[in-house]
């Protein structure tokens, strides 16, 4: 069986480097195979290319951008009447990555609007994300590139975002029909919404388009004290046959590089696995 291959996301990880190509070298000196980032948009989209390029790492994920943060936003795909300020997220996000050579876009639902309850919208949310991820498909198939759909919990992240469940995400991708739409499966979301990881890994392996990883509850390294056992997913994965990149969204308890232990366990365990193959 291929061992994982582990992504930095550096918006979680090296937080002590103040900007996007300092933490691509730190990625880079830490034994990372690819790299992914929430939004790049405030730096400098060259010097960051160049970063990728100096230290021979592929930027494999982004997400659409969030909205208006001040506003309490968080992407804007089931936000109704916000169509077009979507669609021009959108094509920000598609120049961004193929500026960066990445291939995936994170397509964000965003949150219940304030005033509003979950069940009143629920309907009108989901029409417009089906219409937005309609969109998306298309514009992302004629830049060669797959959309994905994450499950944010709402129990403990953000009560507010409208997709929370994989069976929700797998729904609507159902419904929208398009091969480039994917799921992107944050075992840290799953575990908190649903657990059954086994039986829901298993289930929708053949939707998933990217995989993220963090410590349940506290989201911190995949070896910190907590409910998931990353050995045996991890070993799931590769029996699964996934061939994709393991994005590391997770809070470092302290440094980053003196957390990634666990990554080191694992890729001993593989080797030693391979020898006696």
């Amino acid at each position: 069986m291929p061992a994982l291959r582990f992504s930095a996301n550096l918006s979680w990880l090296f937080q002590h480097v103040p900007d996007l190509p300092g933490r691509v070298q730190a990625a880079a000196g830490a034994g990372f195979q690819a790299l992914e980032v929430a939004w790049p948009y405030d730096s400098d989209v060259g010097l960051l290319r160049e970063a990728l390029d100096r230290h021979q790492l592929p930027m494999v994920l982004i997400n659409t951008p969030p909205g208006d943060p001040k506003a309490g936003e968080l992407g804007l795909g089931a936000v109704p009447g916000r169509q077009d300020e979507f669609r021009a997220g959108l094509n920000q996000a598609v120049s961004w990555a193929s500026h960066l050579g990445c291939n995936s876009i994170h397509i964000m639902a965003g949150r219940v609007p304030l005033g509003l309850e979950r069940q009143g919208i629920a309907k009108e949310m989901e029409e417009t994300f089906i219409e937005n991820l309609m969109y998306a498909a298309e514009v992302l198939s004629q830049a060669g590139m797959v959309g994905l759909l994450e499950p944010i919990n709402c129990r403990i992240t953000d009560p507010r975002y409208f997709l929370n469940t994989p069976q929700h995400a797998v729904s609507i991708l159902q419904k929208v029909g398009r091969p480039n739409l994917k799921l992107q499966m944050d075992l840290y979301h799953w575990q908190i919404m649903d657990g059954n990881l086994t039986q829901n890994m298993k289930t929708y392996f053949p939707l998933i388009g990217h995989v993220q990883i963090a410590q349940v509850p506290h989201r911190n390294e995949p070896d910190s004290p907590g409910e998931l056992n990353f050995m045996y997913l991890f070993d799931l994965l590769e029996e699964l046959g996934y061939q994709d990149y393991v994005g590391c969204e997770y809070k470092p308890q302290g440094d980053t590089l003196t957390g990634l232990g666990w990554m080191e366990t694992y890729r001993k365990r593989c080797n030693i696995r391979d020898k006696t193959e």
